[in-house]
């Protein structure tokens, strides 16, 4: 199997957390701005520790955060 696509809810999450900004989600998991918005954008797969990071921000499963497409 390989991996198609690569996509991610990070944007939606943080709206629907009273509009976090990019800034607070990159202190509250370890990294910066920058991290969070090519993410954002899907021009970069994260480690699984921190999506499990964002995810525990969130509240939500890793699933509810990446999603990941197979051939």
């Amino acid at each position: 199997m390989k991996i198609k696509k690569v996509t991610n809810s990070i944007k939606e999450l943080r709206f629907k957390n009273d509009d976090m900004s990019q800034q607070l989600l990159a202190d509250l998991v370890g990294c910066s701005r920058q991290t969070i918005n090519v993410l954002e954008k899907n021009k970069y797969s994260p480690s699984f520790v921190l999506i499990k990071k964002i995810s525990k921000v969130f509240n939500v499963t890793v699933d509810e955060v990446i999603q990941v497409e197979l051939e």
